[in-house]
């Protein structure tokens, strides 16, 4: 189970599965709730039309005293104050089937003279046997507890009678026979069922009488159990066509993202030039495969810049050891013919391309330079005193701003590595005096947040489209291939790679006096 639930397909299905599960049983209780509103309104309604159409009939002049039939289906009864059925429907003629909904003790004849006509007296409800007990009054008076006066046009002053302008409702329950009608015969009932019932009161022949109507609730809450029965029904069926929508959009989402865990399952350190396919869409899947191709590219290079490196240094390696093993034979066999001058260099220049490639897989390898502060003022002062009498070509720190140039002023500090900075101004250094010829020249000077080191020489300079390439490893320009002159073409590669590792940059450019400028930004502290 956990494996299985470890899929983002299946994780995802049954995710919209079950929040359009609850979707649909809120709106299903929603609908239901509405539905069965609307049908209890609709009864309701439905009972006072029946119950103000009765009214009018009965004020209109229906004789009281007469158990008169009423042509409706609904049941219908005109009950006067004492409890006595007037007129009734057919199936509920005789007996009150609204007992509780009914008050006793109203008046059953015309006011008399004296007596105002402020309605009814107040007394107890009948509880005679017919129906249940009743629900609460959704609306409009309460026949049970009037409020307030009512005036009876008929039983005064021989106005014409008027019907009550708001209508009693409450359910209640009555016995219906086997077609579900109303009955107030006990032999004829087969069961009970529950009616929306509206109470108006008029005046029939001088007499007040109440006319109760119902409307039956049985079809309305039948209709409600079906819509929710089929709603539920429905409901597996839809749960089912959602999971599958979503179990094959998904899948079909999903796809290029297994494409390219194939491609990368596929691709090894010696082929690194696969790249993982690209989907014609904007999504996040296309987003991820060029960043993946990107990535593979940047790996590719840096894999491509590593052999590289290996064979360059294997190649710089093989030949002063090759020279060292040379003279060493000859001395073996020779002794007398052993220059050791020679091989020193070749052991000097050994020890520095060793130094240097150390160096250069320490860079590699993420080295950090250190938080030092680094006085670069002092330290050129310090390189060149110790340089004074060994070089070739002398070099010049100017007092003061050459054409071109700048002056060094003070004590101008870096944070970094001093070992590393060090390095950076030995191989400019060594690198002007290599290709000078006759002067080389150090400014340095503090400009804003940055400091900027200059190393200038008269030499033939550097070509505009070769400005870039000396400072890739290995790399010497023709005019600089011999071994003697050329060196291993890993000075300039490590300065760079030490400027950009300390927050900087190293560039060159044409010098004033036609040789090259390479200049050092670092910032400033």
């Amino acid at each position: 189970m956990p494996r299985l639930l470890g899929s983002v397909r299946v994780r995802t299905a049954l995710g919209a599965t079950v929040v359009v599960a609850l979707a649909l049983a809120a709106a299903g209780l929603v609908i239901v709730q509405v539905l069965s509103a609307g049908l209890q309104d609709n009864a309701q309604v439905a009972a006072e039309g029946k119950a103000r159409e009765v009214a009018a009939q009965v004020a209109a002049g229906g004789p009281p005293g007469l158990a008169q039939g009423l042509e409706t289906d609904a049941p219908v009864q005109v009950v006067d104050g004492s409890g006595r059925v007037l007129a009734a429907s057919d199936g509920v003629a005789g007996a009150l089937v609204f007992p509780q909904f009914h008050r006793a003790g109203a008046p059953s004849s015309q006011p008399t003279e004296g007596d105002d006509a402020d309605g009814p007296d107040e007394d107890e409800d009948g509880d005679e046997e017919g129906g249940g007990d009743g629900g609460e009054v959704d609306g409009g008076a309460d026949p049970g507890e009037w409020a307030g006066e009512w005036e009876v046009g008929a039983s005064v002053g021989g106005a014409p009678a008027e019907v009550e302008e708001d209508a009693g409702f409450r359910d209640v329950s009555l016995r219906v026979d086997e077609d579900g009608r109303a009955t107030a015969d006990p032999d004829e009932a087969t069961g009970t069922a529950d009616f929306r019932v509206a109470a108006l009161r008029t005046v029939s022949a001088g007499v007040p009488v109440t006319v109760y109507a119902g409307s039956s609730l049985t079809s309305q809450r039948a209709a409600v159990s079906d819509v929710t029965w089929s709603m539920l029904g429905w409901l597996p069926v839809l749960l089912v066509v959602v999971a599958a929508v979503t179990w094959l959009v998904t899948g079909r989402s999903l796809r290029p993202v297994e494409a390219i865990r194939a491609e990368m399952a596929e691709i090894r350190a010696s082929d690194l030039s696969r790249r993982v396919p690209e989907p014609r869409s904007r999504d996040e899947v296309a987003r991820l495969a060029r960043t993946t191709n990107e990535t593979l590219a940047a790996l590719e290079d840096a894999v491509e810049r590593q052999r590289r490196f290996v064979a360059d240094a294997s190649h710089e390696l093989r030949s002063p050891i090759a020279s060292l093993r040379t003279q060493l034979e000859v001395a073996t066999a020779h002794p007398r013919l052993l220059v050791v001058d020679d091989v020193l260099a070749d052991v000097v220049r050994l020890q520095g391309l060793a130094s240097d490639l150390l160096l250069l897989a320490r860079l590699d390898a993420g080295e950090r330079p250190g938080g030092t502060r680094v006085d670069l003022a002092a330290m050129v002062r310090e390189e060149l005193a110790q340089r004074h009498r060994t070089d070739r070509v002398p070099v010049v720190e100017y007092p003061e701003e050459p054409p071109g140039g700048w002056a060094a002023t003070g004590g101008v500090e870096v944070v970094g590595s001093r070992g590393q900075l060090a390095r950076v101004l030995a191989n400019l250094l060594d690198n002007a005096q290599r290709h000078a010829a006759s002067e080389v020249g150090v400014t340095l000077r503090r400009d804003g947040r940055w400091v900027a080191l200059q190393v200038a020489d008269d030499g033939p300079g550097v070509p505009e489209d070769q400005r870039e390439r000396v400072f890739e490893r290995f790399v010497r320009l023709d005019d600089a291939r011999s071994r003697d002159d050329g060196g291993a073409g890993l000075g300039l590669a490590i300065a760079r790679d030490v400027a950009v590792r300390h927050g900087g940059s190293l560039s060159v450019r044409r010098a004033p006096s036609g040789g090259a400028l390479f200049e050092l930004l670092l910032p400033a502290v």
